[in-house]
């Protein structure tokens, strides 16, 4: 059997060891010793503020909650792997 794959890949909250400025908005400062938020891309690595990370997560976990209702729709019976997704969603 295939494995399942994930699409939160290349993403973890990390400790800054210097000062920078967020790669979402520039005026928003992480300061060294603060967590933020760090996301690999195709060797590309972007950090963001704990602002723009709860934004940019937030705003993904809707559309992925939009995509699964889709699914669902799509499908008259039960999909293989809802109990895991309705367990997600809470």
């Amino acid at each position: 059997m295939a494995r399942i794959r994930s699409f939160v890949t290349g993403v973890e909250v990390d400790t800054a060891k210097r000062a920078h400025n967020c790669q979402a908005n520039g005026r928003h400062r992480v300061e060294r010793g603060e967590k933020r938020l760090r996301v690999t891309k195709n060797r590309n690595v972007d950090h963001y503020c704990l602002s723009c990370a709860m934004t940019i997560i937030e705003r993904d976990m809707a559309k992925l909650r939009s995509l699964a209702r889709e699914l669902e729709a799509g499908h008259s019976g039960r999909m293989e792997g809802s109990e895991e997704l309705e367990s997600a969603r809470q």
